[in-house]
């Protein structure tokens, strides 16, 4: 999983608890911004339709239906435009 706050990749062995925190910034990981269900777009912010509304969806909450997100580290991730980039750069042997 990866913290929503900093960006970092994130190992966790079973259950996710409440007090757990992000090793590097210290955001709490058991939120929904860490959530695979969390949608901004859905209603109720979340894919799941029996959660409860939570109010501050950075902190820590008591939420069941959590679970952690499934995001690539951004190391691995390359963009569009990046490879773009590349191929224009490649082009034109910058």
């Amino acid at each position: 999983m990866i913290c929503h706050h900093c960006g970092v990749e994130l190992k966790f062995e079973g259950y996710i608890s409440r007090s757990d925190e992000c090793p590097r910034c210290s955001s709490d990981v058991h939120s929904c911004l860490n959530c695979n269900n969390y949608d901004p777009h859905a209603h109720n912010k979340c894919r799941e339709p029996q959660a409860e509304w939570v109010t501050d969806r950075d902190k820590a909450n008591f939420c069941d239906f959590f679970a952690a997100n499934n995001l690539r580290p951004a190391s691995t991730f390359k963009s569009p435009a990046a490879d773009a980039r590349s191929a224009f750069d490649s082009l034109f042997k910058k």
